[in-house]
């Protein structure tokens, strides 16, 4: 209840916000949001519509929004323009970029151009100078990466799946967590927007590529943007293609690495990401109450299974997926049914 009374009165706050601007009595029609604290609402205006964004202050910063989305649009890229701010409040109005988006626009035969698009607009993003943004943009530092893994370890298996793990199973998922997040932090390192996925991605008139969600940009790996798009958690193509588009985006960076190499980057920076998203999944359903996200689950194990294996650095992990994990998966499956 005290939720509900709290969300009632943001919602109060944004209207009087709104009607302090230049818009018609705005009607607000809420939309499908990311998985933060933020909320969306579209407002229609004659044949137009906006966006207004109500971020609580408490628990999420506008202002890096405001920074990345200014910097990334002076460097060519399509993000929301920001139409009005009020940074104390937590309130945003930008421009609406529609309801294309582009996992619902990829297909078998349109896989490859949409991705090929979206793949040239990441370069342009990585080359994204630091200090355009006005803005500190934190380094994705090995530690930092490797407090997430130990999330997951929390999240996913104790939370979430109630696993009791030996010590030997903890010392091994140490070891696991150093070694990933060390070879991550060893890749060249760039502007990172850090969701770069088909759900944060529009189509917008003349088939030009919308960003959104980039609020959280770290200079981070090389990899981790390209996998995040191509290894998506909410929609999965024949590895074959993938890593033909991989080694395509390898290609267009010029990066003087061979194909085993980037390879190898690309498997274990998709191993650190999708165990990160796997402790975001349950802690979005055990925390916050919310199990949309549980579906993506068993598409994300797959990726960890496919990315874990061909590694010695990795292989007792990958026993340990197929003996434990897996099975424990399976059964909250059956027990959620």
């Amino acid at each position: 209840m005290e939720i509900r009374q709290q969300k009632d009165h943001r919602l109060e706050l944004l209207f009087q916000w709104l009607r302090q601007s230049d818009l018609v009595e705005p009607t607000l029609y809420p939309i499908a949001g990311d998985a933060s604290f933020r909320r969306y609402f579209r407002i229609p205006q004659g044949i137009n519509s906006y966006i207004a964004m109500d971020a609580p202050p408490e628990k999420e910063n506008c202002a890096p929004f405001v920074a990345i989305s200014r910097a990334l649009r002076a460097h060519g890229l399509l993000t929301p323009e920001i139409i009005a701010a009020d940074l104390s409040q937590g309130f945003l109005l930008l421009t609406d970029f529609g309801n294309r988006l582009l996992l619902n626009e990829l297909n078998p035969l349109t896989m490859e151009i949409l991705y090929s698009q979206a793949l040239k607009s990441l370069a342009t993003l990585q080359s994204c100078p630091p200090e355009k943004a006005h803005w500190k943009i934190p380094p994705f530092t090995a530690t930092f990466m490797y407090n997430e893994l130990k999330l997951f370890q929390e999240w996913y298996l104790g939370k979430y799946l109630m696993l009791t793990l030996s010590a030997a199973t903890k010392t091994m998922l140490d070891q696991l967590f150093a070694f990933l997040a060390q070879t991550a932090a060893n890749q060249p390192q760039v502007f990172m927007h850090r969701d770069y996925h088909s759900a944060n991605l529009m189509i917008l008139p003349d088939d030009q590529l919308g960003i959104l969600d980039f609020q959280d940009a770290f200079i981070g790996p090389v990899t981790y943007d390209v996998v995040s798009l191509l290894r998506d958690c909410y929609i999965a193509w024949p590895d074959e293609q993938i890593i033909k588009l991989a080694l395509q985006y390898r290609n267009q960076l010029n990066l003087k690495v061979s194909d085993t190499e980037f390879l190898r980057w690309f498997d274990l920076m998709g191993l650190q990401r999708h165990l990160k998203t796997l402790l975001t999944f349950a802690r979005k359903f055990r925390r916050d109450g919310n199990p949309n996200y549980l579906k993506h689950i068993p598409r994300t194990l797959n990726y960890i299974m496919r990315e874990s294996q061909p590694y010695a650095e990795s292989r007792e992990f990958n026993n340990f997926l197929h003996e434990i994990i897996v099975p424990a998966q399976k059964e909250m499956m059956i027990c959620a049914e």
